[in-house]
């Protein structure tokens, strides 16, 4: 009961909030795609606010999923390997626009936020 009404309290993105986030992405929704991911968006924000109130030890660290890695169970780090693309020119070739090897892409808007 009480992860259900810690939700029911949770903050959810009024549709005004959602319209000023596409602007800021420069999405083209309609009205039908704009409600249904404001929804989805709904629903993930309030499976975030149930696992908050999971009570959880405040030492625990955040990469051990509740369990302590000793040496013989850790995870082996891999190694980092470079690996040259075959033909950089044919996947440059393939985009709209590209200068001296490089892809053009556009510019991005500049929003000045509030």
């Amino acid at each position: 009961m009480m992860l259900k009404e810690k939700t029911k309290k949770s903050q959810s993105i009024t549709p005004e909030t959602f319209a000023h986030l596409v602007k800021l992405a420069a999405l083209e929704l309609n009205k039908e795609q704009a409600e249904y991911l404001r929804k989805e968006l709904n629903s993930q924000l309030n499976a975030i606010c149930e696992l908050e109130a999971i009570p959880m030890d405040t030492e625990l660290p955040a990469t051990s999923h509740g369990i302590p890695y000793t040496q013989e169970i850790k995870p082996a780090l891999r190694n980092d390997k470079i690996v040259s693309c075959p033909n950089p020119q044919e996947i440059v070739a393939q985009t709209p626009e590209s200068q001296d090897g490089y892809v053009i892409v556009p510019d991005i808007p500049q929003i000045t936020l509030e």
